[in-house]
């Protein structure tokens, strides 16, 4: 009999070595080398060819499909892929445990399995915990079968012989093919099963969804290639205490990255938030410095959110400058120019800012904000809770213009704003005014028309000690 031959393979970038070592020469990370079998080159039909492919075909021959996408009745998760589920395509799903990933495609597959047989397969849980969860999510499909089964070979037959109209495999680190004789949710695992899910989406045209564990610094534990090679890349997130989450896609081959879908969680499982604006704006004080809300376009979708900022003397020699939400490397650009431009003397303080809500903004259009947030928190000023703050600040202490911001301002029109300022480039243009619009070319313009008359943003004494 010959001797098995094996390798060691890093368990976050894929490097192979002979023999075993503390730390990857490729990536530097420590305890990562597994020992995996090698497994010997067996040629599988359809092995090395893409899935439905005979041989080269002509661009202009090739038949166009427009089969409609699928919606799974959640109307979040269906704006998110792009507007459906897209036959034939693998969806993978990541996020801290507990967040709610199994509850999420549980209901999403429960209406799609009005259309035909639906296979949930769990590697985690046995058919009777699924149906407890199941019960307490209140999905009663007659369509929906239940799986308990951490055999690849053994999930894809029966797959075959189902037909689904949809599969779920619960998760993916916890599939394994006995022929390569390492260990669920190493790389090769990983890599060998997603390959041969991705091949059967692929021929039989059923959409295809995998939940992946999370590493701790976030990212989906497992190859690189596993993101490489599906279709979509969907991360749930939220703060483990606070009830809302948020759903977001890192790639889509389908659609837009830009979209997000809002969900809360509640003991009887996800529900839908269709006004985010009213969710993010529920809990804003009121008459509190630090505070000023800004509008974001996620996708095609205009939130209005709250930028808190909070001002105090540095206890130390060095000033802190903390920011959640909003690039921190942003914050002290802005802080910057406040100090050069406007004299507004922060240097000896420690700066906070936080977007209320848990969502990160990328947006430049709430530079503006920020900077009259952390104005408002060192004068201890409150600002006027109706008014908008949009803009982008230069180096030069200059507001540059925002993208669309027609949909901004009819969204805080439609949540009872009476005032947005606005960068006089923008101003210029709008075709329709909703609600009174203050044009403003500088910093130091908006700050003077966001403070009470008479209160000018330099303050005469530095507010920190150095």
């Amino acid at each position: 009999m010959a001797r098995q031959r094996t390798h060691f393979s890093c368990q976050a970038c894929g490097f192979q070595a002979p023999k075993w070592l503390g730390k990857c020469p490729d990536c530097g990370a420590w305890n990562t080398l597994v020992e995996e079998v090698m497994a010997a080159p067996a040629r599988r039909p359809g092995r090395g060819a893409a899935p439905g492919a005979s041989g080269p075909v002509r661009l202009v021959d090739v038949q166009s499909e427009h089969e409609p996408r699928r919606l799974t009745g959640l109307h979040e998760l269906d704006r998110v892929l792009g507007g459906g589920v897209v036959p034939g395509s693998l969806v993978l799903l990541g996020g801290d445990p507990g967040i709610g990933k199994s509850t999420l495609l549980l209901q999403a597959v429960s209406r799609l399995a009005a259309a035909g047989p639906v296979l949930y397969v769990s590697g985690e849980e046995s058919v009777q915990q699924t149906r407890m969860r199941a019960e307490r999510l209140g999905v009663t499909a007659a369509e929906l079968h239940l799986f308990a089964e951490t055999d690849a070979d053994r999930v894809l037959e029966c797959a075959a012989g189902l037909q689904p109209v949809a599969l779920v495999v619960d998760s993916i680190q916890t599939m394994h093919l006995a022929e390569l004789g390492s260990a669920p949710g190493t790389l090769s695992q990983v890599r060998e099963v997603a390959g041969r899910l991705m091949t059967y989406a692929k021929r039989s045209g059923v959409p295809t969804f995998l939940v992946g564990h999370v590493t701790k610094d976030g990212s989906i534990a497992g190859p690189r290639v596993l993101e490489h090679m599906v279709d979509t890349v969907l991360y749930f997130e939220g703060e483990r205490g606070h009830p809302f989450r948020i759903l977001r896609a890192h790639k889509n081959r389908f659609g837009s990255t830009n979209e997000i879908g809002v969900f809360e969680m509640k003991g009887t499982g996800l529900n839908e938030v269709e006004d985010p604006s009213a969710l993010f704006l529920a809990e804003r004080p009121a008459g509190q410095s630090g505070s000023a809300v800004t509008a974001t376009l996620s996708g095609t979708r205009p939130l209005l959110v709250e930028v808190q900022a909070l001002v105090a003397p540095a206890g130390y020699g060095t000033a802190r400058r903390t920011a959640i939400g909003v690039d921190s490397n942003r914050v002290a650009l802005l802080a910057a120019v406040l100090e050069k431009k406007e004299e507004v003397q922060v240097a000896g303080c420690d700066l906070f800012v936080n977007v209320a809500g848990g969502l990160t903004l990328s947006d430049p259009a709430s530079d503006l904000a920020v900077c009259a947030a952390l104005v408002s928190s060192l004068r201890n000023l409150a600002l006027d809770a109706q008014t908008l703050v949009l803009g982008e600040v230069g180096l030069a202490g200059e507001v540059r213009a925002v993208s669309q911001p027609e949909p901004r301002l009819a969204e805080a029109a439609k949540m009872g704003f009476g005032r947005a300022l606005l960068p006089a480039v923008n101003a210029r243009r709008l075709e329709s005014r909703r609600l009174e619009v203050v044009p403003v070319e500088t910093l130091g313009e908006a700050l003077a028309a966001l403070l009470p008359p008479g209160m000018s943003p330099r303050p005469r004494v530095a507010a920190g000690r150095g």
